[in-house]
This record gives structure tokens, C-alpha cells and sequence, in this order.
């Protein structure tokens, strides 16, 4: 396959997979980073950032090492990747279709044997341009790798849980949380947008039936006792009473005196849409695409240079030898 060919087979692969990127992505489409509800839920493009920083400076030698880098500290770097993928998903995606059109053209005219002469310029035109495409490509892809698996929409948290809505399990005398990492890191048990994939945070008939159990209602408990430690004391854990429905004076249903919760279960009620896993799916096959249109960025930059230096490298399709051939 002759250089010409697959410089142009670049240019399209370029310009297909980020006008699909632009169709789906995350924040071009306004699923993500425009609500006003929360400081860092907010527009992400407006994120006022310097100001995290000041309060991270000036909070240093006041609070201890893990406090300031699980507060302050995580809140400035959250600012910076969140804004920084707001900037780079425009910028990366609209710059990607531009070059990926006019290599394209380019490509397509020198194929059809018309302006030989500038085959040079359209090489330079192509290595400078896959240079540049790939570094915004992949700075791109590195912000929302970060975002993806380290944060969390703040406009919509969700405890970390199991297919079965469960935190922790009972073992021995003691509870042991699944998602505990150290009591001052709080976001460790947040659902992060890589996690909204899966079918626990998302409409799932069997875990919404499987909560109307008594068995889950007993022991419906907030995930935050996971922060004082991986363990929780069995003794610190009474199970619920449960409104009695056949009461007229509000009665309640007791577990039973020596019951005891096998599982703790997160006490919000399932989830009954599938906007969260569309969520996470557009972050993820954004990431994915912008990863190849980076490869391909580099494949441009590669042939661009070669044809620069030699254009007859190009080889012109002539129709009319195909033609005689059919």
C-alpha cells in the first residue's frame, strides 16, 4: 500500500472516530460539568481553580499531612483534572476534525492526480499537524484516564457497594468494610465515575426486589462507618426495626433478640435509571477512540514527513489503467 494511501487512510480514521467523539463525549454533550448545584459540580470550564490553590497554601501548616491531602489538597487536584479535560475535550475534538478534513481533502485530491506540485506542502501540512494532534489527543486521554478513575459527580454521589448492595460482611466478632482504604481518605468510598458501569448503580430489578427483604431492611446502614476503619466492632451494630404496614397505632417489626446482619447493605435505595452506566460509557469510549485518533495522530506526522521529503512516494491512483482493467 503506497504512503499516499494510508496518509489518507489516516486522515479519515482521524476524522470518523473524533466526529464520533464529538457526538458522544461527555462534556460536548452536556452530560457532564454543567450544573450549578455543588463548587467543584459546577460549569468545569469556569472552575476557579487559583482559589483551591490559595486555600491548599494557606491550610499547609495547619492541618496534618493526610487531612490536607484528602481535603484541600484533593480538592485542587480535582479542580485541575476536571477543568483540564473540559479544555482538552473541545479543544482535542475540534482540532482532530479539522486536520482529519483537510489531510483528508488533500489526500484525496493528490490521489486523484490533481495539485501534484503541492504534495510537499500537503507532507508538512500533515506532520505538523499529527504532531499536534497527538499531544492534545493524549493529554486529553491522560485527563480523562485521572478523571475517570479517581473522582466522583459530586451532584450525584453514590456509595461504593456490592452487585448486592452490600458494604461490608460479617466476620467473627467484627464487620469488615470492602472499600476501606485509611479513615482520612472520605472519597474512598464514593462510587467513581468508572465504577457507574456496573449494575448496582444502575436499574436492576432483582436488587431493587432483593431490598424489600427483611433480611436487607434490618440492615440498611450508611457506608460512612467504613471511615473510622476497615473494621466496624459487630457490637456497635443494631439492626433496624421496621415499620409494621398492618399497624394502625405505628407499630414496628423487631429482629429477632440474637439476629445479627451477615451483610451491612447501603441504606440508599437502588438506583431506577440507566443514566449513570450511559455515563460511564461515554467516558470510556471516548478514552478508548481518543486513544487510537492519538496513534493515528502519529501515523499523520510519520507519512506527512516522508512524503515531505519524498512526494513521489505518493503514488497517484490512475482510473484510467483501472478502468482497462475491469
Amino acid at each position: 500500500m503506497s504512503k499516499g494511501l494510508l496518509f489518507f487512510l489516516c486522515s479519515c480514521i482521524i476524522l470518523a472516530l473524533s466526529i464520533i467523539n464529538l457526538s458522544i463525549g461527555p462534556i460536548v454533550n452536556k452530560k457532564l460539568g454543567e450544573n450549578d448545584s455543588t463548587t467543584l459540580g459546577s460549569n468545569w470550564g469556569t472552575l476557579n481553580c487559583e482559589y483551591y490553590k490559595d486555600q491548599y497554601e494557606d491550610k499547609k501548616g495547619q492541618l496534618s499531612g493526610k487531612k490536607i491531602k484528602y481535603v484541600d489538597g484533593w480538592l485542587k487536584d480535582e479542580c485541575i483534572k476536571k477543568k483540564g479535560m473540559y479544555n482538552m475535550e473541545y479543544t482535542s475534538f475540534i482540532f482532530d476534525v479539522s486536520i482529519g478534513f483537510a489531510c483528508g481533502l488533500l489526500g484525496l485530491l493528490h490521489l486523484l492526480k490533481e495539485k501534484k506540485d503541492i504534495i510537499p506542502i500537503t507532507g508538512l501540512i500533515g506532520f505538523i499537524s499529527g504532531i499536534v494532534g497527538f499531544v492534545l489527543s493524549f493529554v486529553y486521554v491522560v485527563f480523562n484516564g485521572i478523571v475517570y478513575t479517581t473522582y466522583y459527580d459530586r451532584d450525584n454521589a453514590l456509595f461504593k457497594k456490592d452487585s448486592e448492595g452490600a458494604f461490608a460482611v460479617l466476620n467473627g466478632d467484627k464487620y469488615e468494610c470492602f472499600y476501606h482504604d485509611e479513615p482520612e481518605n472520605i472519597h474512598s468510598i464514593r462510587a467513581k465515575y468508572s465504577d457507574l458501569r456496573k449494575k448496582q448503580y444502575n436499574y436492576d430489578k432483582d436488587l431493587i426486589a432483593s431490598y424489600n427483604s427483611k433480611d436487607v431492611q434490618f440492615c440498611k446502614f450508611s457506608p460512612e462507618k467504613c471511615l473510622g476503619g476497615k473494621e466496624i466492632p459487630s457490637s456497635s451494630i443494631t439492626p433496624n426495626s421496621l415499620p409494621d404496614p398492618e399497624s394502625q397505632t405505628g407499630g414496628t417489626i423487631s429482629p429477632p433478640t440474637d439476629y445479627k446482619c451477615k451483610y451491612l447493605y447501603d441504606r440508599n435505595s437502588p438506583v431506577d435509571t440507566i443514566s449513570n452506566k450511559d455515563l460511564s460509557d461515554r467516558f470510556l469510549t471516548v478514552l478508548i477512540l481518543s486513544l487510537i485518533v492519538s496513534l493515528a495522530n502519529i501515523g499523520l506526522a510519520v507519512l506527512g514527513i516522508l512524503l515531505f521529503k519524498n512526494p513521489g512516494d505518493f503514488v497517484l491512483i490512475n482510473f484510467e489503467t483501472v478502468q482497462e482493467k475491469i
